[in-house]
């Protein structure tokens, strides 16, 4: 699905990745760990055309997508929610929804009604401000606003980042459903250990711009040291 190899990036003029090489296969759900500064938004930033590659490759179904224009990865079928969220608190949930959009050929820029199934509260508050939502409440918008393109892959930057546990818990049932459903394949960059050992099937480390290690849940629910020297400040 998603293939990397020997990436090299840059953000603010400093090298940030150095070599990073990821393989997310089809319809996993696979997380990304790893201290602050690490490197984990420069690399969701560079699949997604953000920050350009110095060398290396990124692959999406075969297809090599790095030199592209962000709306051309976007068409490809790659979904990002950034970190931060990026809603637009004056316009409406569905205004917010709508302009997800736009990025689609005319005839098909409509909101597909699964999106509400998932998020009802949206549906409810659909003419309610998004800037009135809770930080919770946002990060369900901004999710679903990246799935009215119809994805085949969704990239989530700190979904649970100040989003009281509950809601996080939530969300995380929410991204499970989607993926069982439709087979959405989904890489999430999270520091919130519970979320990633009760939402993801597989996990990578990233330590100093760099995959260090990569292993099952299972493996980590086993022995959770494992994540513990990898993300431990």
């Amino acid at each position: 699905m998603l293939n990397i190899e020997n990436l090299h990036a840059s953000y603010g003029g400093s090298l940030v990745l150095h070599g990073v090489n990821l393989s997310i296969a089809p319809r996993e759900i696979h997380a990304l760990m790893g201290r602050n500064g690490m490197g984990k938004t420069t690399l969701m930033r560079t699949v997604m055309g953000l920050l350009p590659t110095r060398s290396g490759t990124i692959a999406f179904n075969g297809e090599a997508i790095h030199g592209l224009r962000t709306h051309e990865i976007a068409a490809k079928g790659l979904g990002y929610v950034p970190q931060g969220r990026e809603i637009f608190g004056d316009f409406t949930v569905w205004e917010n929804l709508h302009l997800g959009t736009l990025k689609l050929p005319r005839n098909q820029r409509k909101i597909p009604e699964e999106v509400f199934d998932y998020f009802p509260i949206l549906k409810e508050r659909k003419n309610q401000k998004a800037g009135s939502f809770s930080g919770g409440q946002q990060q369900m918008l901004a999710i679903a606003r990246a799935l009215v393109t119809r994805p085949k892959m969704l990239l989530l930057d700190e979904p649970s980042e100040g989003i009281q546990p509950s809601i996080v818990d939530q969300i995380s049932e929410i991204l499970k459903k989607i993926n069982a459903e439709t087979g959405l394949t989904i890489l999430i960059v999270e520091q919130n250990v519970d979320m990633v050992l009760d939402t993801a099937t597989r996990c990578a480390f990233m330590e100093k711009g760099q995959i260090v290690e990569t292993c099952s849940i299972e493996d980590i629910r086993k022995d959770e040291s494992i994540i513990k020297c990898r993300i431990a400040v």
